[in-house]
C-alpha cells in the first residue's frame, strides 16, 4: 500500500463590502514545489470566499494526499469540522431550522475533501505569518478585476 504524500495549503478569502467585490487565495506547497490559486468574484461574501479557497486548492491536487490546510476562518474550519454533520442530518438546516448560508459550497468542500485525509488548522490572520500573509495577498488580487 502507498503512503499518500502530504501537502500543505494555506487559503485565504478577501471581500470590499460583504457582499461586495471579492477574491479567494492558495498556496500549495509539496516538497520543494509551490503552487499559488486565486480567483474572485463580482459580487459575493468573505465567507464565500474563504470556503471557495479551500475548494479551489483541494480540487487542485491531481492525487489523494494528506492534507494540512490552514486557514484564518473559524467559519471554514469549524463549519466542516463541527456543523456539516448536524447539518446534512437535519437536512441542511441550522439548530434553529434556518437554512444553512452557502449549502453548495459546503457541499462542493464535502466532496473536495473526498479522497483525501484532511487536519484542518486555525491560523491567526494578519500576525506576519508568511502564507497567511501571502494567501490573503492572492485574495486582494484575486478580488481586484472585480472592483
Amino acid at each position: 500500500m502507498t503512503q499518500k504524500q502530504t501537502v500543505t495549503i494555506y487559503t485565504d478569502g478577501a471581500c470590499s463590502g460583504n457582499p461586495g467585490p471579492g477574491g479567494w487565495g492558495a498556496i500549495l506547497i509539496f516538497g520543494d514545489h509551490r503552487k499559488e490559486l486565486k480567483g474572485g468574484g463580482a459580487q459575493t461574501t468573505n465567507n464565500r470566499m474563504e470556503l471557495l479557497a479551500a475548494i479551489e486548492a483541494l480540487n487542485a491536487l491531481k492525487q489523494p494526499c494528506r492534507v494540512d490546510l490552514h486557514t484564518d476562518s473559524n467559519y471554514l474550519r469549524d463549519g466542516i469540522t463541527k456543523w456539516i454533520k448536524k447539518w446534512k442530518t437535519n437536512g441542511w438546516r441550522t439548530a434553529s431550522r434556518k437554512p444553512v448560508k452557502n449549502a453548495e459550497l459546503w457541499k462542493s468542500l464535502e466532496a473536495a475533501c473526498e479522497g483525501h485525509d484532511v487536519r484542518w488548522h486555525w491560523v491567526r490572520g494578519h500576525t506576519g505569518h508568511p502564507e497567511n500573509e501571502r494567501a490573503d495577498e492572492l485574495a486582494r488580487e484575486g478580488m481586484a478585476p472585480y472592483q
